[in-house]
């Protein structure tokens, strides 16, 4: 799984013009799934993300992770993670994990992140989306599930 994680002070998703997913201060995650992607990924990569010391402390220092903060998070379907552009101009998605599985390891990966005491809304999994936030810092990371351990 590839996640690019951005720190905001707000987020909201929306299909069709009607919001379907809003946080406040915490984390956008746009989370693309790969063809070899597990639960296992999906789990160490929400454990990986709600444990980020990326939030100031009283000092002004990044030392505090989502679930010290109390923070909330937005986690948004984005197969294009996997598109690779080595090749030609137009990106190849053959590394993306078909729909039918991909849908189920992101909703492993919302669950993960449930248990793991923060609020999450999402968005509407293969729906055309357009995401609003107000990004903080801005601090924005590219995590990998295959490159975590």
């Amino acid at each position: 799984m590839r996640a690019v994680v951005q720190r905001v002070l707000k987020a909201e998703v929306r299909v069709d013009g009607r919001p379907v997913g809003a946080v406040g201060k915490g984390m956008l995650v746009l989370l693309g799934v790969g063809k070899n992607d597990t639960p296992e990924d999906a789990q160490s990569l929400a454990d990986k993300i709600l444990n980020l010391r990326i939030f100031d402390d009283s000092a002004g220092r990044m030392n505090l992770s989502l679930l010290e903060t109390n923070g909330e998070l937005l986690c948004v379907s984005q197969f294009t993670l996997y598109g690779d552009c080595r090749k030609g101009r137009r990106p190849s998605y053959d590394q993306a994990a078909r729909p039918e599985v991909a849908g189920g390891l992101y909703d492993a990966f919302v669950a993960a992140a449930r248990a793991g005491g923060v609020t999450v809304q999402t968005g509407q999994f293969q729906a055309m989306m357009e995401v609003e936030l107000v990004n903080d810092g801005p601090v924005t990371l590219l995590l990998d599930s295959q490159k975590l351990f």
